[in-house]
C-alpha cells in the first residue's frame, strides 16, 4: 500500500435501485495502489436509499462519513423516462454540496478527491487508471441519450456550454463544417485514449493541486452558463488547470430508471477493458512477420446467389490464400458459387442447416472459431455484400507485411444503388472507421461483447493490439437494393422492436423517399 489516499465524495438524491447499483460498483474498485475513504451528503427523500447509505457505511472497510444537508429544500428538481429537470436553486444547492466535500478533502489532506454523480457505474480499474495518467483534473468519459431515441452523447465538451467541435477565436464556420468537427470529436472521444477537452463534469477525479489553488463549483457571476460544473470548469481554466478525458473505462450513466436493464450488459462488456500498461504486458508474446503473410477471408452468407457473390469472389481471389465461410442456411445455389469461384483455393466451407443470425454473436463466434482454426496470419473479415475498392487488390499485401500493426480500420459506405452512397444524421457510417483486417495472435486473451445482436464481427477487445486506420474504403451493398431494404427493415423491427441493440429511428427511415445520396467516386491517388 502507497501513502497515496483518496476522498471518493458524492451528493446523493437518489431512487434505491439505482443508489444500490452505485454502491455495489463502489464496492468493486481495484485499489491496491493507494486508500479510499467516501464523504457522502445524503439529501434522500427515499428511505430506502438512506438505508442503503448507512447499510453501506457499516459494512465497507473504509472511513465512511454520511453528513445531512443543513436544510432540507427538494424543490426544482425532478426526472422521469424522458429527462433530468433541475432549476437554479437546485444546481447551485448541488454546488454547495460538492464545494464541501471539497472544503473536506482539503482539510483531511488527501492527494485526491474522486466526485462522482450517484447515477454512475465506474470500471473497477478507473480511478487506478486515472491517477496513472498524473493530471490535475480528469474524468472518465460516460454517454447519455439525453432525450430519448437520440444518439448518445458524451459528459464533456470543447467550448462555453456544450459545443462539441474546436474552433479558433474569430472563426466564422458554417453548419456543415460545425457539424464536421462535432462528429471528429465524438468518433475521437470513442477511442480508448487521453483528450484535453473544455468542460467535464459528474465523475472526476481532482489532484490536491488544483484543491488547494481554489477551484470550486461557486457561481462566477459574470458568467450564464447553465450548470455548476461549467462553472467549476471555467473558473479551473482560468487558475491555470488544463482539463482532460480518459476514455479507456467509460462509466454507465443510469439517467432513466429503465437504464438498469443494461447495467449487467454494461459489466459483462466492460470486462474486456484494459489498461495502456496492461496492454504491453499482453503483448510482450505478440508475434509479427514481415513477408510470406497468409491472408484468410472469412465470410457468413446466405441465399447469397443472386446477390453480389460472385462479383465479391472474384475479386477476392486476387489476393486471398484461403478462405472460410459460414453458409447460414442458404436454400439456393450460394454453395456451388463458392466452390466453383474459390476452385483452387483452399476453402473451408461450413454449413448451418438453421440460419442462426437471430443470435448474431453466436454466429459470429463460430465464424470466429472455424476461422483461427486454420491458424491464419491475417484474416480479412468482410460479409458477402461488402466489397473493397480496387485498389485493395495491390496495396493488401503491403498493409500485412509489416511489424508493427495488427489491426486495420476502414470506411465503410452505404450503397444506396451501384453508383450512390447515402449520407444524412441517420446514414454516416462511412465518417468513422470500422475493423475488417486483423493479423491473428494466438497467445492474445480475446474476448467478446454479449449482446446477441449488433455483436461485432470480431471480438471486442482487438483494439488493445496495436492498430491504425486506412484509407482504403469499402462499400457495402447491403441496402443497395429497393426490395432487399424492405425486407431488412421488416426484419430489423421484428428482431429489435425496441431498439434495444440499434437505432430505431434509423430503422424506420430505412424505407425514406428521398435519401440524401452521393456519388461515389474512384480514388485515383492510390496505386
Amino acid at each position: 500500500m502507497t501513502d497515496t489516499r483518496v476522498l471518493i465524495g458524492s451528493p446523493i438524491h437518489q431512487q434505491h435501485p439505482i443508489l444500490q447499483e452505485f454502491l455495489t460498483a463502489l464496492t468493486e474498485i481495484k485499489n491496491t495502489t493507494f486508500s479510499i475513504d467516501y464523504l457522502f451528503i445524503d439529501d434522500n427523500t427515499d428511505q430506502q436509499s438512506i438505508h442503503l447509505l448507512r447499510e453501506f457505511s457499516d459494512h465497507t472497510p473504509h472511513q465512511t462519513k454520511i453528513l445531512k444537508p443543513s436544510h432540507m429544500n427538494h424543490q426544482g428538481y425532478a426526472r422521469d423516462e424522458n429527462t433530468h429537470i433541475w432549476n437554479h436553486q437546485a444546481i447551485w444547492k448541488v454546488a454547495a454540496f460538492k464545494n464541501r466535500i471539497i472544503d473536506y478533502a482539503i482539510k483531511e489532506e488527501y492527494d485526491y478527491l474522486f466526485l462522482i454523480d450517484s447515477d454512475l457505474i465506474i470500471h473497477p480499474n478507473t480511478i487506478k487508471h486515472l491517477i496513472q495518467m498524473e493530471k490535475n483534473i480528469i474524468s472518465t468519459i460516460f454517454w447519455t441519450k439525453w432525450q430519448p431515441n437520440t444518439n448518445p452523447l458524451p459528459q464533456v465538451w470543447m467550448k462555453d456550454e456544450y459545443t462539441l467541435y474546436p474552433s479558433a477565436l474569430g472563426e466564422q464556420l458554417s453548419d456543415e463544417e460545425k457539424n464536421r468537427r462535432s462528429m471528429e470529436f465524438i468518433n475521437t472521444l470513442k477511442n480508448p485514449g487521453t483528450y484535453e477537452v473544455g468542460g467535464l463534469g459528474a465523475c472526476t477525479l481532482i489532484h490536491a493541486n488544483a484543491l488547494k489553488s481554489g477551484v470550486n463549483f461557486n457561481p462566477i457571476q459574470n458568467i450564464s452558463f447553465w450548470g455548476e460544473d461549467r462553472h467549476f470548469c471555467v473558473r479551473a481554466q482560468a487558475l491555470g488547470f488544463q482539463l482532460f478525458v480518459d476514455t479507456h473505462y467509460p462509466a454507465f450513466h443510469i439517467y432513466r430508471s429503465s437504464d438498469l436493464n443494461e447495467v449487467q450488459e454494461y459489466k459483462d462488456e466492460n470486462t474486456v477493458r484494459i489498461s495502456p500498461i496492461e496492454v504491453n504486458e499482453i503483448l510482450s508474446n505478440r508475434t509479427g512477420k514481415t513477408k510470406n503473410n497468409k491472408l484468410t477471408l472469412s465470410m457468413i452468407m446466405k441465399n447469397e446467389a443472386s446477390r453480389y457473390l460472385e462479383r465479391i469472389l472474384k475479386m477476392h481471389r486476387n489476393y486471398i490464400d484461403e478462405a472460410v465461410i459460414i453458409d447460414d442456411g442458404s436454400d439456393d445455389d450460394s454453395i456451388a458459387i463458392c466452390q466453383k469461384l474459390l476452385e483452387g483455393i483452399p476453402l473451408h466451407l461450413v454449413q448451418n442447416h438453421e440460419s442462426t443470425f437471430s443470435n448474431e454473436i453466436e454466429l459470429r463466434k463460430q465464424q470466429w472459431e472455424e476461422t483461427i482454426k486454420t491458424n491464419p496470419d491475417w484474416i480479412l473479415n468482410l460479409d458477402a455484400d461488402e466489397l473493397p475498392e480496387a485498389a485493395f487488390t495491390t496495396e493488401v499485401t503491403n498493409l500485412m507485411n509489416q511489424s508493427d500493426m495488427d489491426l486495420y480500420s476502414f470506411r465503410l459506405y452505404d450503397m444506396w444503388d451501384e453508383e450512390n452512397y447515402r449520407e444524412d444524421k441517420y446514414w454516416k457510417s462511412h465518417q468513422s472507421y470500422r475493423p475488417f483486417l486483423l493479423r491473428y495472435q494466438p497467445h492474445f486473451d480475446y474476448k467478446w461483447q454479449k449482446k446477441r445482436l449488433h455483436c461485432g464481427r470480431f471480438p471486442a477487445n482487438i483494439f488493445h493490439l496495436p492498430n491504425t486506420t486506412s484509407s482504403l474504403r469499402i462499400k457495402h451493398f447491403g441496402w443497395a437494393d429497393e426490395e432487399e431494404r424492405a425486407i431488412k427493415y421488416k426484419r430489423y423491427l421484428q428482431l429489435d422492436p425496441k431498439g434495444e441493440f440499434g437505432w430505431l429511428a434509423q430503422y424506420h427511415s430505412i424505407l425514406d423517399k428521398q435519401p440524401k445520396l452521393i456519388k461515389w467516386e474512384e480514388d485515383n491517388t492510390k496505386h
